[in-house]
């Protein structure tokens, strides 16, 4: 009986799990308009993305009723101010390492180390290595997703590179964290909670350095809409689903599926701005699908 309630919850984290990683993907074009439209400097918009993510999540939480009964135990805040740390440091330490590579560069080494720090850490944590399939799995997705991303035109070399990487990596650890993090379960916070208050607390923390970048948000239609759809679709709803998801799936799959993130990005610039994506980019995307159904499988 167990088996048969199980095996279908984990079925649909995993869906909810893959719908987390397409929004995100959405995430990029819509960043990268805002930054455009708005003339801001990424890390403003990483702040104006988790800082209107927090503030959606928490309409959202009134309108459901959600703020009612709000629980106030030592846990509760220790896990808010904890998951608003790791975003931030996330989105902080992936922007920063974007200033000094390519954004290819740092975002494969960013997503790309993900689930092989998450398999690490689950393997601390539970004092089992990871079987043959998750191993296999954690290669294909992180081939893949070199030859989704890799464009070695204009790479930074010396320092720059060392320092970009490095916060590309401290970003992987961070989001790795939060990964391995949410699975335990607080009482009275469920993951729209989570996501509400952690974001909100992650865009407080970026504000002062944002702030020195400029945070000037003109109230267009047009930027407004872009604001919006930013602070909700790939942040505010993105980010519950993922936690959510990670109430019952794997950490491992939750990590793998995190990579639909690029493959989503690099098919919205090939359909919807025309850019071109080579061969080895179609094959680096069958290698990520592929991965996930190795992962779920196991």
């Amino acid at each position: 009986m167990s088996v048969d309630v199980v095996a279908p919850a984990r079925d649909r984290s995993a869906v909810t799990l893959i719908i987390a990683g397409i929004l995100w993907g959405t995430g990029g074009l819509s960043g990268s308009l805002l930054a455009r439209q708005a003339h801001l400097q990424p890390l403003s918009v990483a702040a104006y993305r988790l800082l209107l993510g927090g503030a959606i999540a928490i309409a959202l939480l009134g309108l459901s009723g959600g703020l009612r009964g709000l629980p106030r135990s030592r846990a509760a805040v220790r896990r808010i101010a904890l998951t608003g740390a790791l975003l931030g440091s996330f989105q902080g330490a992936y922007f920063i390492a974007v200033q000094y590579i390519s954004v290819s560069i740092a975002t494969m080494v960013t997503i790309g180390t993900l689930p092989v720090f998450v398999a690490l850490g689950s393997a601390i944590r539970t004092h089992q290595r990871p079987d043959g399939a998750t191993l296999a799995a954690i290669a294909a997705a992180v081939t893949g997703l070199a030859l989704l991303t890799w464009s070695p035109g204009g790479a930074a070399t010396g320092w720059r590179l060392a320092a970009g990487v490095g916060f590309a990596l401290l970003a992987a650890v961070g989001f790795a964290i939060l990964t391995l993090l949410t699975p335990t379960p607080v009482e009275g916070l469920d993951p729209l909670r989570t996501t509400a208050f952690g974001m909100l607390t992650g865009g407080l923390l970026l504000t002062p350095a944002a702030l020195a970048y400029g945070m000037a948000l003109p109230l267009r239609p047009d930027t407004v809409a872009t604001a919006a759809y930013l602070g909700s679709v790939p942040t505010a709803i993105a980010y519950t689903a993922y936690f959510r998801g990670l109430r019952t799936a794997a950490p491992i799959f939750a990590a793998i599926a995190a990579l639909l993130e690029p493959l989503t990005a690099a098919l919205l610039s090939a359909f919807v701005l025309g850019d071109r994506l080579t061969l080895a980019g179609w094959c680096g995307g069958a290698l990520l699908i592929l991965a996930l159904v190795v992962s779920n499988r196991r």
